[in-house]
């Protein structure tokens, strides 16, 4: 369970589109070159988000690519479910069962649980995020993060153990 590069990679354009915002488009070499991705790779991306609505672009001299919408309207949780799914699937557990048929753990399964839970947290955190917020400077998106998720500091009192 982690983020590809493909997901990584779609983000990071999404976002470089977002910071142009009105100065025009941005093409495929401009995006290849800021990202430091191939230029065949840029387009694969941009391809994609440009089918499923993300961007749109405009052909010739002064074309380039822009966002379909504003960043406002723009969540990231939509983006990655697009580039890649989620980080925990239903069927995650038929896709790892071990040598058997079924997994060992599908009547009871503790970990499982854990990995909805966790799915649960970045949705979230994921659907209450937009590319106007990613757009905002490192510092000013952990702030916005903090408020936004209360996590753990270590002084809560312990959790019982059953």
């Amino acid at each position: 369970m982690k983020l590809s590069a493909h997901e990584e990679y779609g983000l990071r354009c999404l976002l470089q589109i977002g910071r142009h915002g009105d100065r025009g488009g941005l093409t495929i070499p401009q995006i290849s070159r800021l990202e430091g991705l191939s230029i065949h790779h840029a387009a694969k991306i941009l391809h994609i988000l440009k089918q499923t609505g993300f961007l749109k672009s405009v052909r010739g001299q002064t074309g380039g690519y822009t966002l379909a919408k504003p960043p406002e309207q723009v969540f990231i949780s939509d983006v990655l479910s697009t580039l890649g799914g989620k980080l925990y699937e239903e069927d995650f557990c038929t896709e790892h069962r071990g040598r058997v048929g079924n997994c060992t753990h599908t009547v009871d399964c503790s970990i499982r649980s854990l990995w909805r839970m966790l799915q649960t947290a970045v949705d979230e955190v994921l659907s209450k995020t937009t590319l106007r917020d990613l757009i905002r400077k490192e510092d000013e998106m952990s702030t916005w993060l903090d408020r936004l998720v209360t996590l753990p500091t270590g002084n809560e009192p312990a959790t019982p153990r059953v």
